[in-house]
């Protein structure tokens, strides 16, 4: 897929029903002005809420790599990771750990990486997509 605008914009969303439980994750790609591009849905298996959200950040920023866009900016509602992500909390958890690893390694391909917070009505359809994932997991 060529992209004519040189920035993303992705908004992630990791689910879990039960922690852990079944889980799923959904992005949305936009361009700048925050028009839909295209959306993406995946099952990831029994997992935790939180590790569901580093692998939505994880496949979106792969995602964002595969159209050679050096210009991100990511929404997730998701508070501990991102403000794990920006350094403000310290990741504790030796699985996280992992995965915050991968996002670092993966975050010096952009240029530009941004992260924020958005509360989770402004954030319904990555959430929608992670959901179905689950639901369609069989």
């Amino acid at each position: 897929m060529p992209m004519s605008e040189d920035r993303l914009v992705l908004y992630t969303d990791g689910a879990s029903h039960g922690n852990p439980g079944e889980s799923g994750v959904g992005i949305v790609m936009c361009d700048i002005n925050h028009k839909e591009i295209k959306g993406f849905k995946k099952y990831i298996g029994v997992t935790t809420n939180n590790v569901a959200e580093y692998v939505a950040l994880i496949i979106a920023l792969q995602e964002a790599m595969k159209v050679r866009v050096k210009d991100v900016a990511v929404f997730s509602d998701s508070e501990l990771l991102v403000r794990q992500i920006l350094g403000i909390y310290k990741v504790r958890d030796d699985r996280l750990k992992q995965f915050f690893a991968i996002v670092e390694n993966l975050r010096e391909y952009f240029n530009n990486f941004s992260i924020e917070y958005i509360e989770r009505e402004k954030n319904t359809t990555a959430d929608k997509l992670a959901a179905q994932a689950i639901k369609e997991r069989k």
